[in-house]
């Protein structure tokens, strides 16, 4: 049975109407090689029992090559192996959480209502910002989102990018600015330090903002007062982005340093990594910029009978105001991965957040240390970092990915991924999942094949 809306008779009506003629005429823009052709050559459907079968023995392979046990990983780039408490699935599992949709009634829809308002809250106190909405996508389209409100806010329709921003967060917003008059130009990182530099900073005056990653992609902090003050003597907003939300644990909040955006990715707060996702963006700016923020906003009432509630108070999409006046085409928050997120940093508290973020800390300079001291290698950057580094290696990084998965090590993220030009450099993320004995291994491991 094909689950098709439309009868054969509306698909002509609607093509006419288009000016096709047909369905391949309407999709011709898109590679022959690339389009779906029927029928499928797939095998016979399985039964229960063996379809069952066939992924246990799937699954069976997902040990590595040699020993079978679990990996030793330090991958970072933007997604981070985080402690995450039972307690999160537990709750999350409740009907009442894990099938609710967006909170199209908000008056019959407290509890979702008072779990965003909490996530809200703490993402203020973690930034340091007056306001934060009901989350986004992910830190990439806050990204993007950021960008399109300091336009908004400023009027003037270029922005620069810092050169050491997540690339595939560059990419996204590339995506959302392509046609929307906005034209983007990269601000270059230092060689030495691998972080940007206030002086380095040239802002015309049809500059609205700056967007900067701390800790950037190379795991660089980089010195935003200064930045915030070169950025704001021209008229400029200074947009961070933070990619790994554990830092706010420790580093200063980004708004205390002069920021006027803050957005970024709560994955590292109770989010498993998922192959990369669907994760969760956090979005938070200054009071003065609430009506132009994307998205909703869920704030505290009171009802006539004294009571106090929450209600939706701003929600300035295209299905709630008119569409010229809509700041965003957000169809929804991520309300279950926000629910995640704030259940992790209530169970977690601020002593917690913050121990995690010092063993993140301690353990990763640890690592920095003993593996630069290896003949060899090096630390490529001079920055100080929070649990990141980029290491310089004595071959092609991919080729120390390929023969420490042998050991059951997975060392980092090869650079030359999204830096052609940096081929030996890799970058290892260490967080408080990893034991000393895992970071030893690391390290005994990189300095045999280093010899």
């Amino acid at each position: 049975m094909r689950y098709i809306p439309n009868s054969a008779l509306e698909r002509a009506d609607m093509l006419r109407e288009m000016g096709r003629e047909s369905i391949d005429e309407l999709f011709r823009g898109i590679p022959a090689n690339l389009r779906l052709r029927t029928p499928l050559n797939l095998p016979p459907a399985f039964s229960e029992p063996d379809a069952l079968r066939y992924f246990r023995d799937l699954a069976s392979r997902n040990s590595t090559r040699t020993t079978g046990r679990r990996s030793a990983m330090f991958l970072g780039a933007g997604a981070y192996d985080h402690f995450i408490p039972t307690i999160i699935d537990t709750l999350i599992s409740r009907s009442e959480f894990y099938t609710s949709y967006t909170p199209y009634q908000p008056e019959i829809s407290q509890g979702t209502l008072q779990a965003i308002f909490e996530y809200q809250t703490m993402i203020c106190e973690l930034t340091g910002m007056d306001v934060a909405n009901a989350s986004l996508y992910d830190g990439s389209t806050g990204t993007a989102e950021a960008v399109l409100m300091a336009e908004r806010v400023t009027g003037r329709s270029r922005v620069a990018v810092a050169g050491n921003l997540h690339p595939e967060y560059r990419q996204v917003v590339d995506t959302y600015i392509k046609n929307a008059g906005i034209q983007a130009d990269t601000i270059p990182y230092c060689a030495e330090s691998g972080t940007i530099l206030p002086e380095a900073v040239k802002i015309g005056s049809d500059v609205g903002a700056v967007i900067v990653q701390s800790p950037n992609f190379f795991g660089g902090v980089e010195d935003l007062q200064k930045l915030a003050d070169a950025v704001h003597s021209a008229g400029a907003l200074l947009v961070v982005v933070v990619a790994e939300a554990m830092s706010l644990g420790l580093l200063k909040a980004p708004g205390a340093a002069g920021a006027d955006i803050v957005c970024g990715e709560a994955q590292s707060f109770g989010i498993p990594l998922s192959y990369g996702g669907s994760y969760c963006g956090f979005f938070a700016c200054r009071e003065k910029f609430q009506r132009q923020i994307p998205g909703r906003l869920v704030g505290q009432a009171i009802d006539a009978q004294g009571r106090t509630g929450f209600v939706l108070t701003l929600a300035t999409r295209e299905q709630h105001i008119r569409r010229e006046k809509a700041t965003s085409n957000i169809c929804t928050n991520q309300g279950l991965y926000a629910l995640m997120a704030t259940i992790y940093l209530s169970t977690m508290g601020r002593r917690g957040v913050r121990e995690a973020a010092v063993q993140n800390l301690q353990k990763s300079h640890y690592a920095a240390a003993r593996i630069g001291a290896l003949p060899g290698y090096k630390l490529r950057f001079t920055a100080p970092f929070f649990n990141e580094f980029t290491l310089t290696c004595p071959r092609p990084a991919q080729e120390v990915i390929t023969a420490l998965l042998d050991d059951s090590i997975v060392p980092g993220v090869a650079i030359e991924r999204f830096y052609p030009e940096m081929p030996d450099e890799l970058l290892v993320a260490v967080t408080e999942t990893n034991t000393k004995a895992e970071i030893d291994s690391l390290i005994g491991a990189l300095k045999r094949i280093g010899r």
